[in-house]
């Protein structure tokens, strides 16, 4: 079992096999030469493993996304954050920064939010003489916010993974989000005022008022997702079909600039990247099954307890592993394949997985933009003709302030709670 568990999944990863081969063929071997249980078992896990009504939310809110991102909705957004930031030094780079986590509260999805916001501000910092390398780093690097800020797809993979609350992970996401974002913006104010990077147009009331007015139906998106939310009007899945409705009337009938062929493309290009993902889920529920099956998380709790390892330690070690594993796993296929090993791990020393979720999804934004393999180094690379190495030279100070913005968050669980508290009236 041994064998089946850890060797056969171990050599697959490293020959290059996708993770849901590596997943189906690692439980398959165990089944087969090792339990002697009836392949049926395999099939009923598989189809199983996605049937759940949070994870109807994923589709939704990718084709709300897609459609938001085929527009002029970025550039209606980066004018009201600008219009916003004013004669800030660095207006630019804040702008960036503030796009972007707007942007995510609309799709969830961190390149989208890179290669979307990344072709508008790109240009733009170019003509107001941002270092190349800087702009590389900053463009890559903050679409991770968006995996943290909700609507978060990763935090809907990790609630049903958990058994947790999708809306108290939600609730859990929105000050360590803005936080990192906080911490990105005064970054790129001292590095505008160290290098003598001219401040933007002084804030006018007019142009201000006229930017929030072309923005105003972008705007509405995340109020209306969260505001719903949060509000008790509808859960996190019917949030998310609520803006794939509110997406398409806008962009078709508002902005007029999607025609009914660009809508189907978009649900196309939705199913493609929703099958990717699932199939992803699949695998790996049953691979979370055998391992439940076979006592592994009670051996590892059983381990755990008889070292008397304290919290911090504990929190300690699991941001380091996470830290690797996210340089080559992405999130989703991350969080399925360690939350059933940690999750019981966490429980026995008393750390709430709210908090836990947290610090998992933060810790795998991380990896997004980490070397070598992070997808969002790749997707500026390739849609927004950034050179690999000026990226990675650019992405080391971004890559500090989310560590800083990691210890803080794992070791002050308030951050995260709070916003339980604040905005569902729960600890």
């Amino acid at each position: 079992m041994s064998f089946a568990l850890g060797v056969v999944p171990v050599v697959m990863l490293l020959l290059g096999f996708p993770i849901f081969l590596v997943l189906l063929a690692s439980v398959s071997v165990a089944l087969v030469f090792f339990m002697h249980v009836p392949l049926a078992a395999l099939h009923q896990n598989l189809f199983g493993g996605i049937d759940a009504y949070a994870l109807l939310a994923i589709p939704f809110f990718i084709y709300a996304g897609e459609l938001m991102g085929r527009g002029s909705v970025a550039q209606r957004l980066v004018d009201f954050v600008q219009a916003g930031v004013g004669s800030l030094r660095g207006s630019l780079g804040v702008t960036t920064v503030g796009t972007s986590a707007i942007f995510g509260a609309i799709s969830g999805a961190s390149a989208a939010t890179v290669a979307t916001i990344g072709k508008v501000m790109l240009p733009a910092m170019r003509r107001a003489g941002y270092p190349e390398k800087f702009t590389a780093g900053l463009i890559t690097a903050v679409g991770a916010i968006d995996i943290v800020i909700p609507p978060s797809i990763p935090m809907i993979v990790y609630g049903t993974a958990a058994e947790e609350s999708v809306p108290r992970l939600y609730a859990a996401g929105v000050l360590p989000g803005l936080l990192i974002a906080g911490m990105l913006a005064i970054y790129v104010v001292w590095f505008a005022r160290r290098n003598g990077i001219g401040a933007g147009e002084s804030f006018r009331a007019g142009v201000f008022f006229r930017a929030a007015g072309r923005g105003l139906w972008a705007l509405g998106a995340p109020f209306i997702i969260l505001g719903g939310i949060y509000g008790g009007v509808f859960s996190p899945t019917e949030a998310a079909a609520v803006a794939c409705v509110y997406a398409a009337f806008v962009t078709r009938f508002i902005y007029r600039e999607l025609g009914w062929r660009d809508i189907l493309a978009a649900a196309g290009t939705t199913a493609m990247f929703t099958g990717q993902i699932l199939i992803i889920v699949a695998c790996a529920s049953v691979f979370a099954w055998l391992l439940t099956v076979n006592q592994v998380p009670a051996v590892l709790v059983a381990w755990l307890d008889a070292l008397h390892i304290p919290a911090w330690l504990l929190l300690a070690t699991i941001n380091v592993v996470l830290l690797a594993v996210g340089c080559f796993l992405d999130p989703i296929s991350a969080i399925l394949l360690l939350t059933p090993l940690l999750v019981p791990l966490v429980k026995a020393v008393g750390i709430d997985t709210v908090h836990f979720g947290v610090v998992v999804t933060v810790n795998l934004a991380i990896g997004l933009f980490h070397p070598p393999f992070g997808m969002n180094i790749f997707v500026a690379q390739s849609v927004l003709g950034l050179e690999l190495g000026v990226i990675y030279r650019g992405i080391l100070p971004f890559l500090v302030i989310y560590l800083a913005a990691l210890v803080l968050i794992t070791y002050v669980p308030w951050i995260s709670l709070a916003g339980v508290r604040l905005l569902l009236g729960t600890g």
